[in-house]
């Protein structure tokens, strides 16, 4: 795929959860903090989780597009394990249920709106990092994965994979507001 559109459709993505996100602002802290059942993330939950994504990935992404020195090429090329992460994170029709490690999961904490402003800020970055992203390689620019540092995936897929993740929860936190 081009580079310049994957690029854009991954802006075009975020643009678009920021809108969903800037809703959630006016939502009452009782919609925001109904859950299904005890096990369940409310809508705060699914942010807070999102958030300490974005607070590993964010500055991992931000370090190694300032000290590459590769350029951007005209295509990118998702890799094997980079292109399966990301199509794992896409949410199916009923949501499949993944586990969450113990230091991402936000269940049951006492969380206010100031959840939505972190994870509105994270996705402005997240909107400058992509387009810092035209002026380096989407494949050589190497980001290691929160669950171990001997992994690493290209920028590309990292961007995918990170966006997935939040479309995946997005759909999490509509299911809820229509819930509630």
């Amino acid at each position: 795929m081009q580079s310049e559109k994957f690029i854009e459709a991954l802006l075009e993505q975020t643009k678009q959860i920021l809108k969903e996100a800037e809703k959630l602002k006016t939502y009452d802290l009782n919609v925001l903090t109904w859950k299904e059942d005890e096990i369940s993330w409310n809508i705060l939950e699914c942010l807070e989780h999102l958030n300490r994504y974005g607070n590993f990935y964010l500055p991992e992404i931000e370090k190694k597009i300032k000290n590459t020195d590769s350029r951007s090429e005209i295509d990118f090329k998702s890799g094997l394990l980079g292109s399966y992460f990301a199509k794992s994170m896409l949410p199916k029709e009923k949501l499949n249920k993944m586990k969450t490690f113990k230091d991402k999961n936000p269940l049951n904490e006492n969380l206010d709106k100031t959840v939505i402003d972190q994870f509105i800020n994270q996705q402005y970055k997240l909107l400058d990092l992509l387009q810092q992203s035209r002026n380096v390689s989407l494949n050589k620019v190497k980001i290691k994965i929160s669950i171990s540092r001997l992994i690493t995936l290209k920028l590309g897929d990292t961007f995918e994979f990170f966006i997935n993740h939040i479309i995946r929860h997005f759909k999490q936190i509509k299911k809820n507001t229509i819930s509630s």
